[in-house]
């Protein structure tokens, strides 16, 4: 009989501790199971069980999760390695939704070191990635309530609609970085085109409106417009010699030196007057774009200004563009008017198009 009075709580207390176990033990931690059983089952039956089980549990755990951090004392499968530390995001100097902060210029800043803009940096650092997005993100959604106010052909579009990925396609480009360097987001009545807004560190920030290379018709609609003179064609020299847009955006000619001013300057301009076209014609400038936009850049101060200061700011540069942004949408779509000013273009090509036949596209 006291044999088996003494086998009795043996059996209740590996019942209780079998129990408890997978409520309080980390899966990594039930492999020293076996050993601390036997340990305790010599001791005297005055331990307890379960009262300081789960304390050295929780101080373990506790253990494993500090070595976590640096990367020791974890167990790593066959060819894996640890890379690094993840990187939490700050905790201060975010701002309130609409605004942009100086982490997020910070974190953008750093994407222009090469030894940074890589896909394994990129990975250790997403909790930082993502805290920044979603600052941008709101900040678009007051872009958006702002631009929509100023222009009615733009839809009010939610952020994931108009913002561009910060992944780029390096399929087919020597620049192998794979992630870009800002971020940035596009408006207009048919999505993606219209008015650009980029945000990039180190005073380059930009808001541009226009067309970037269009279509082929688009183009050759444009063009005519200019050719002949159309009453949309003489809304785009009102717009582009107006003083409010010369003097945000400068004077409607070329820069002697090919930089950007106006709508002039830009990379697939051409350098011969288009196929059948005078090279002395009036518009020869004009006719030479292929792309028609114009920007604006912003400093560092202005993007992280307080309150909503920086989309004032926004806000009257776009209303300058809107004008502009409409007029392109009539002269890429509307129809020429074959009757419209057609005396006169003899006059304004300076010759038939069979006598400037040698002039061609760059």
């Amino acid at each position: 009989m006291p044999a088996t009075r003494k086998v009795v709580p043996r059996k209740r207390a590996q019942l209780s501790n079998e129990d408890s176990e997978p409520e309080s033990l980390h899966s990594d931690a039930l492999d020293d199971l076996p050993p601390k059983k036997r340990t305790r089952s010599s001791n005297s039956k005055s331990n307890s069980p379960s009262k300081p089980k789960p304390k050295r549990r929780k101080h373990k755990v506790k253990e494993e999760d500090e070595e976590s951090v640096d990367g020791s004392g974890v167990d790593l499968k066959e060819g894996q390695q640890v890379v690094g530390r993840v990187v939490q995001a700050p905790k201060t100097g975010w701002v309130p939704p609409g605004q942009i902060s100086q982490n997020t210029l910070d974190f953008l800043a750093k994407l222009k070191d090469p030894t940074c803009n890589d896909r394994e940096w990129f990975k250790l650092h997403e909790p930082v990635y993502r805290r920044v997005e979603k600052e941008f993100k709101e900040f678009i959604e007051a872009f958006t309530n702002m631009l929509t106010d100023v222009d009615s052909q733009v839809p009010p579009l939610p952020p994931k609609d108009v913002i561009h990925r910060i992944y780029r396609d390096i399929r087919f480009s020597n620049d192998k970085t794979p992630y870009k360097k800002g971020l940035s987001a596009s408006f207009s009545r048919s999505g993606r085109k219209g008015i650009f807004a980029f945000f990039k560190p180190g005073d380059e920030s930009v808001i541009a409106a226009g067309a970037w290379c269009p279509a082929k018709n688009e183009l050759a609609t444009l063009r005519n417009h200019l050719l002949r003179s159309t009453p949309a064609a003489k809304t785009l020299h009102t717009i582009l010699t107006s003083k409010v847009f010369t003097t945000h955006f400068g004077p409607p000619r070329p820069h002697p030196h090919g930089d950007r001013q106006s709508v002039f300057g830009h990379e697939d301009e051409l350098k011969v007057a288009p196929k059948g076209v005078d090279k002395n014609h009036k518009d020869i400038a004009l006719l030479k774009c292929r792309s028609l936009a114009v920007s604006y850049r912003f400093t560092d101060a202005q993007v992280v200004a307080p309150g909503c200061e920086f989309i004032d700011i926004l806000r009257g540069i776009a209303d300058v563009m809107t004008p502009f942004v409409h007029c392109l949408n009539d002269l890429m779509t509307l129809p020429v008017d074959d009757g419209s000013d057609a005396e006169n273009e003899e006059n304004d090509t300076g010759g038939s198009e069979e006598d400037n036949s040698e002039d061609g596209d760059e």
